[in-house]
């Protein structure tokens, strides 16, 4: 083991995630040294990759003003199915709008916007505790920086180069009125920006989950917080109190310690990309590979780390769900892409079914409950994950069916060849599409006929697709009289298989109200903290509405931060 010189800093933050940039950047503002280390060679983690949504009940801003703590805790008292620790759920409804303060106190730019919560039937539901992040200017980093933040998937950019802000995705993503002209905007701004076209490929705008990482980055540089990557925890340092006193770390090979005065803070994602722990944990495990966050990124080094020396976890028996669907890179085909299909299996005009050809869900509810549907399915048919996308010509004229672009951008005689009937398959009835993907034909016949009489009456009496507001907003308002369901009815016919993917693991690290790590007896380990999804979630199996992955990371990045704070003031002047 080799030790660096003089590396103690106030606090260490493992992962540059959100939850750890909050955390780096409240404890920096409170006057303390702080260091992050991330293993990968970008940072910005899983977040900067990310649609950048903040999930914060009772924030208070215009439209907000009338949402309460009691409302909050209400409706998640109505959709929350486990056993939760009711004081960290508590802190998170009391201490996020703190945070929210925070940022803009900062000056970081918030937006209110008008998102269902996930189950908007349920009491005390809103369309307004979804928060985005204004464009951020990558150059502002520094030249040598902004290259390195982590950037987002093609499936975020317009043509896999330009970055586009979330109501350019949903103009782009309905192709709803001016949507050309947005294309052209797009690309206009993008190569009219010539001064940045020397310094990198990359759009200088970044928008979405980048937005929100690179304002949290900046305010952190100006504080003095220090960044390294490349440099992967290995161990946590415990002296003889049972304190966590720093980090062994490895950096291309070599092992050395890094000291920490008051805390280390776990914020290195979940473990969804370690097939071992998905074994352990999932009730129907699925694959590394169908997960959309970066590949092979969040393996839960600081879980196993923090489990060495006695912690405790909670909810890992579940994932952030979401569909996703594979198809070979265009260039280079040996190799694969994951495409989320959070929206498109909930389009009109298409049905999902498992492989008995049964459809079990209604395809347009939250992408988190869809993919608990699968499990639940699986579990119980064994015919489910993957399950199967089914649509027809109309689908395919205007949407996408997760990496597969409207017939608009990605006509049939542009698929590539090695495409057909492996990853997409077309039939020109839903009889031979049924002989195709191996589902029985009277099975799938059936359940296409009943759709399109839901779809010609307005109402589906199986699982009421439709009904809801966050059903609607992704469907098609020119689809009449139910925007989600329209008939399948014009060949050809396609099917694309459904895996129940990932946002990443929703279960973690068992932690009290302020972040603190809890051993096996429900004590906290002394100087130990976790953030984000390497802690368990405060909403046990349920996913309340858009951010509420991001916004529990930074609320208790937030949290932890002001305890370490409070810690080191009392330290010191007790010295």
């Amino acid at each position: 083991m080799q030790v660096g010189q003089g590396d103690i800093y106030d606090v260490v933050v493992v992962g540059s995630g959100s939850g750890g940039a909050m955390a780096a950047l409240r404890a920096a503002d409170r006057g303390l040294s702080v260091l992050i280390i991330e293993k990968e060679h970008k940072f910005g983690g899983t977040s900067a990759t990310s649609g950048g949504v903040l999930w914060v009940p009772n924030h208070g801003l215009p439209g907000n003003e009338d949402d309460s703590r009691e409302g909050a805790l209400s409706y998640l008292k109505a959709i929350i199915g486990v056993p939760v620790n009711q004081e960290r759920l508590e802190a998170f409804v009391d201490i996020a709008p703190e945070m929210l303060a925070f940022m803009r106190s900062l000056d970081i730019p918030v937006n209110v916007g008008v998102w269902p919560d996930y189950f908007p039937d349920r009491p005390n539901a809103r369309s307004d505790r979804s928060l985005t992040i204004s464009t951020f200017d990558g150059r502002k980093l520094g030249d040598a920086r902004y290259p390195l933040m982590r950037e987002q998937y093609n499936r975020f950019k317009l043509f896999g180069r330009y970055s586009m802000d979330l109501p350019e995705t949903f103009t782009l993503m309905m192709q709803a009125k001016g949507w050309r002209r947005t294309v052209i905007n797009i690309l206009r701004r993008y190569h009219l920006d010539r001064e940045t076209r020397r310094a990198s490929h990359r759009d200088r705008r970044f928008t979405q989950g980048a937005a929100l990482m690179g304002w949290l980055f900046q305010k952190a540089f100006e504080r003095g917080v220090e960044l390294r990557t490349e440099t992967q925890l290995q161990e946590l340092i415990v002296d003889k109190a049972g304190n966590v006193t720093g980090v062994e770390v490895s950096n291309f090979g070599r092992r050395y310690t890094i000291s920490a005065r008051y805390g280390v803070v776990l914020a290195a994602g979940g473990y969804e990309w370690n097939q071992q722990l998905r074994d352990r944990f999932y009730p129907v495990p699925g694959l590394t590979r169908h997960s959309s966050t970066p590949e092979d990124a969040n393996r839960g080094e600081g879980l196993i780390a923090a489990e060495k020396i006695g912690a405790a976890t909670e909810h890992t028996e579940q994932g952030w769900w979401i569909p996703t669907m594979r198809l070979p890179m265009r260039h280079a085909s040996n190799f694969n892409e994951i495409h989320q299909a959070a929206f498109d299996v909930g389009r009109p005009h298409s049905v999902c079914v498992n492989r008995n050809g049964n459809r079990f869900v209604n395809e347009a509810m939250g992408y988190d409950s869809f993919g608990q549907a699968m499990v639940e399915d699986q579990l119980k048919t064994g015919a489910n994950c993957p399950c199967w996308l089914v649509f027809d010509a109309n689908f395919r004229e205007k949407f996408s069916a997760g990496g597969l672009l409207p017939n608009i951008l990605m006509p049939d005689r542009k698929v590539p060849g090695d495409w057909w009937d492996h990853y997409v398959f077309r039939a020109g009835t839903v009889a031979e599409l049924a002989d195709k993907i191996h589902v029985p034909r009277d099975m799938l016949e059936k359940v296409v006929a009943n759709m399109n009489e839901y779809a010609r009456v307005g109402t589906d009496p199986e699982f009421h697709r439709g009904d809801t507001a966050y059903d609607q907003m992704f469907g098609d308002p020119s689809c009449k009289p139910n925007p989600c369901l329209g008939p399948i009815s014009r060949p050809p016919f396609y099917a694309v298989p459904i895996n129940n993917g990932d946002l990443g693991s929703k279960g973690g690290l068992k932690c009290d109200a302020a972040g603190r790590v809890l051993d096996q007896t429900g004590s906290p380990i002394g100087h130990l903290y976790a953030v984000g999804n390497q802690a368990g979630t405060p909403f046990g199996d349920t996913y309340p509405g858009a951010g509420a992955t991001i916004g529990p990371a930074l609320t208790f990045g937030f949290a932890a931060a002001n305890d370490i704070a409070r810690r080191a003031a009392n330290q010191t002047g007790a010295r």
